[in-house]
């Protein structure tokens, strides 16, 4: 008998909670890419919650490093974590 895979639908982050985290940081779009590692381009597509009129999810993977960087954690090595450096710019 073959068993159906029922996928858990969890609640993710809306693209208005994803720009919201990015001002709450006073990180502009390039910013928010530098430390997410991602291309500007693909923050964009997340606030604008979609990509070319298809719907575009936050993954998982982005929303933990979101909340990552909102406790000042930069990096992760797997036994420690690297505090986020503010650097002068941001601060103005």
């Amino acid at each position: 008998m073959a068993e159906s895979k029922t996928k858990i639908s969890v609640p993710g982050m809306t693209p208005q909670q994803f720009r919201h985290w990015r001002r709450t940081l006073g990180l502009k779009q390039k910013d928010a890419a530098e430390r997410l590692g991602l291309k500007k381009r693909m923050i964009q597509y997340y606030e604008k919650g979609n990509r070319d009129g298809r719907p575009v999810e936050i993954p998982k993977s982005i929303r933990l490093a979101c909340y990552a960087l909102s406790e000042g954690i930069s990096d992760f090595d797997g036994l420690s974590a690297t505090p986020l450096k503010i650097e002068p710019s941001e601060t103005d």
